[in-house]
């Protein structure tokens, strides 16, 4: 149904002043945020496209802005501002960095799910701790496309880091032969120079897999 054969008050923004935002459905609320439609479209009809082409809202964290304006009725406006709103979302989410302790797996698993758990490509990163495991610094060292990354110990171990992590797009956190390798050379490239390597964290959307966990560090 788009928002033309609604009555008033059951239209998203209206309905939103009126329930507030948990009383809308995915589609209405992301209307809300398109804001209005095109040509002969409501918003609301093009929320219900978006949504199906992501494959629900969900999808949507996945999603690059240039596959989105493939979508009829979005151009570069609507994307960006779903775009946006996407990362708005994952923000609330996270914790703060500054001094942030990560006592274990799970802890680093709360502080990295909501940046990097759910993305379109996998991404390579580290997370610098002090002596009392507290978040000095979170850096990415590289990008790479759906299913592979690169990273290199030296990229590594130039940030002086107790930590590393890597996303899986895929939704499966479970680590490939190659994950399983690279673990192995920082690990060893750690104990030449001094500086332990306290856990690789895989992440996928809302789970994560722990080296450290597993046993296998």
């Amino acid at each position: 149904m788009s928002v033309r054969q609604l009555a008033l008050h059951d239209r998203p923004r209206e309905k939103l002043r009126r329930l507030g935002p948990a009383g809308l459905g995915d589609n209405e609320l992301l209307a809300a945020v398109l804001g209005h439609g095109f040509q002969n479209e409501s918003a609301l009809d093009i929320a219900n496209r978006v949504l199906f082409y992501a494959g629900g809202v969900h999808g949507l964290t996945r999603a690059l802005e240039g596959q989105l304006q493939g979508v009829a009725g979005v151009g570069p406006a609507m994307s960006a501002r779903i775009m946006a709103a996407i990362e708005l979302g994952r923000r609330t989410l996270a914790l703060p960095d500054a001094r942030t302790r990560l006592g274990g797996p799970r802890d680093v698993a709360r502080y990295l799910l909501p940046r990097y758990g759910a993305r379109s490509v996998e991404q390579f990163g580290v997370v610098q701790l002090d002596a009392r495991q507290r978040v000095l610094l979170t850096a990415l060292l590289s990008v790479g496309t759906l299913d592979e990354t690169l990273a290199h110990p030296r990229e590594v171990f130039r940030m002086a880091t107790a930590g590393v992590f890597h996303n899986h797009p895929s939704g499966d956190p479970t680590p490939s032969e190659d994950d399983v390798a690279l673990t192995a050379r920082l690990v060893e490239a750690g104990a030449i120079m001094g500086i332990d390597v306290l856990d690789h964290m895989v992440l996928a959307d809302a789970c994560y897999y722990s080296f450290k966990e597993h046993g296998r560090l």
